[in-house]
């Protein structure tokens, strides 16, 4: 079991395909998505790894809190998840995930908070027919109809489909096929709609009905901070040969140099 990412929607876009063909995609975005701590066993009672993304200030952090993205050395994040993962498939703390997580044609699972609707009725809500538009129905024709019973049992059952909050519910949406990847840019493509509405926080995690491709790297795709920090080219100087570089006079200086201890030697004679 690998670990799943925490991706931010930037919206919906079509590509093409070398037929001609396009495809209805939603973005994802990875913002700076890292490993934060570990859940074991021995201490949790189960396995599993704590991501976080986006950027937090310091200042609205409680002091608690950036402790323990200190002892991660991390900066604060604003948005943190659990993963269930097996014990062989754990990463490091500190390291990022990047967009190659997961490759093209491989199945997801994307959850989040969908759009919020405020108070709809019952046919927006449930789908329901309405009643009939003819004479008699007196304005009431996207009513509900009745709701309760005879005097046995004489109330209205808990969870009846009737008018109320719509949205603003986590949904989990299976099966969405990953169409491209773009690992500068850290971008995930997914075909089809995504739970959530824009700039809004989607899970994204490897499909339970579906197989994972052989090619998916496991337990994936990340870069720790040493691999950031190595972007010296390999014959780039270092900074002490940089110095010995200035030490060594030019040969303007050298003829001065020399000039000057002849003068010295013919003023001793």
């Amino acid at each position: 079991m690998r670990s799943g990412v925490i991706t931010q929607k930037v919206g919906m876009t079509r590509i093409f395909t070398d037929a001609g063909e396009h495809i209805p995609v939603t973005v994802l975005k990875l913002d700076n998505c890292q490993v934060v701590g570990h859940m074991t066993g021995e201490k949790n009672g189960y396995t599993a790894l704590q991501l976080g993304a986006g950027f937090r200030k310091t200042k609205n952090v409680t002091r608690a809190i950036r402790g323990h993205f200190a002892a991660a050395k991390v900066e604060p994040k604003r948005k943190l998840a659990e993963f269930r993962v097996s014990e062989e498939n754990l990463i490091s703390v500190g390291a990022e995930i990047t967009a190659d997580h997961y490759v093209p044609g491989q199945y997801v699972d994307a959850s989040g908070i969908t759009v919020g609707k405020g108070f709809a009725g019952a046919m927006k809500r449930h789908n329901f027919g309405g009643l009939r538009a003819t004479h008699g129905i007196s304005i009431s024709h996207r009513s509900h109809g009745s709701t309760g019973h005879s005097q046995d049992p004489g109330k209205v059952f808990k969870g009846k489909k009737m008018a109320g909050h719509m949205g603003d519910v986590r949904v989990t949406t299976q099966n969405l096929m990953v169409v491209k990847t773009d690992l500068e840019r850290g971008l995930i493509m997914i075909r089809g709609a995504v739970p959530g509405s824009k700039g809004g926080w989607v899970f994204l995690s490897d499909a339970v009905k579906k197989k994972r491709p052989d090619d998916a790297p496991v337990p994936g795709a990340f870069r720790t901070a040493g691999e950031e920090k190595s972007a010296k080219p390999a014959d780039a100087p270092s900074p002490e040969e940089v110095a010995e570089d200035k030490q060594v006079e030019t040969p303007a200086e050298a003829d001065v140099s020399a000039d000057a201890g002849d003068a010295k030697e013919n003023g001793d004679a």
